[in-house]
């Protein structure tokens, strides 16, 4: 969801078009237009659920490519809905915007009354939005109070992770959602800064990884602040586990012929991804068997092979989005039966 956005056409533009431009904008569009202007098969009316929706860039272009489509466009961040509100304020009652998580897709569309989607996407990860607005500490190059929380009214913070975590749930955090190799050595020292004074902005702690990461890796590691802030935001926002949650969930709700886009920008929310689309994908029955039963055929189609990256273009005007992965799926028969399932 790290991004960056310029206005399209002639018309005024918002304070969130102003603030951002979607990143591989056409290559979302290409992979779900196609059900975009046709009802698929069983899915009635044509609905689009954006997941992450940030400050409305892709489910902008979603509304306007296809002028049948209801969105209904979900984001933990008050301030981000308030943006996209304006932004798709001309597409009235078109748009149905939720306060709530991505793995909260069941509960919000059992509220609507809407059993299944046309469309489905995801732009995952931090937005600018977030990056942006400094006193929301999610960004090392400012110094902010270490909140980075994508809901400000939910949870804990930064700070409270680490102020209260013992020092192997910490090097946890950091090896394993910032994949930083110095975790140990940083967990020790953050145990040990805190019994002086508790770590309350971001300057002191970014202060703390110059010290403890050795020079050697700063010279050619990048930003020695970026990994732990990373895994830090991660921790807070209970991303990965949310993700875990939210995806099949979403493939679940899929009407049959309709699709799903999911845009990652850490490799491990692109392995949550590869490995659910790729599953759906695969045939589930015995090799020896002669004939296929039907509950064991594959649910999903690819259709991307292997992940999209964006074009040098992209890449030139928006630096963000250099990690990003694009894939995507096509459902071709109903969810396969699974345990404790309802629908």
């Amino acid at each position: 969801m790290a991004d960056a956005d310029t206005p399209g056409g002639v018309r005024p533009v918002s304070q969130g078009s102003a603030r951002h431009v979607p990143v591989m904008l056409d290559e979302v569009l290409d992979l779900l237009s196609p059900v975009l202007s046709t009802p698929s098969p069983g899915a009635g009316r044509l609905v689009h659920v954006d997941g992450t929706l940030g400050m409305g860039g892709h489910a902008e272009a979603v509304l306007a490519a296809g002028a049948d489509v209801h969105l209904v466009g979900i984001d933990r961040d008050p301030q981000a809905l308030e943006l996209a509100k304006e932004r798709l304020a001309r597409f009235g009652d078109r748009v149905t915007l939720v306060h709530a998580t991505n793995d909260e897709i069941d509960t919000v569309l059992d509220d609507l009354g809407i059993d299944t989607v046309t469309s489905a996407f995801f732009d995952l990860g931090v937005s600018s939005l977030q990056l942006d607005e400094t006193e929301r500490g999610f960004a090392y190059a400012h110094d902010a109070p270490l909140d980075m929380r994508m809901d400000p009214g939910v949870g804990m913070t930064a700070a409270d992770v680490l102020n209260t975590y013992p020092a192997r749930d910490l090097a946890r955090v950091l090896s394993q959602y910032g994949e930083e190799r110095f975790a140990r050595r940083i967990a020790a020292a953050i145990v040990r800064e805190r019994e002086v004074a508790p770590f309350a902005t971001s300057a002191r702690l970014v202060e703390l990884l110059r010290s403890t990461i050795p020079m050697a890796t700063q010279r050619g590691g990048g930003h020695p602040a970026k990994r732990t802030f990373q895994a830090l935001r991660i921790e807070v926002n209970e991303e990965l586990a949310g993700w875990s949650r939210a995806l099949p969930v979403a493939l679940r709700r899929l009407a049959i012929g309709g699709r799903i886009a999911v845009l990652s920008f850490h490799s491990l929310e692109d392995r949550i991804t590869k490995r659910a689309l790729a599953a759906g994908a695969t045939s589930t029955a015995p090799p020896d068997l002669p004939v296929e039963p039907p509950e064991h055929r594959a649910e999903l189609r690819l259709l991307t092979r292997g992940a999209l990256r964006p074009t040098q273009t992209e890449l030139d005007t928006n630096p963000r989005s250099a990690s990003v992965r694009l894939r995507a799926a096509e459902r071709t028969t109903a969810p396969r039966p699974t345990k404790g399932t309802v629908r």
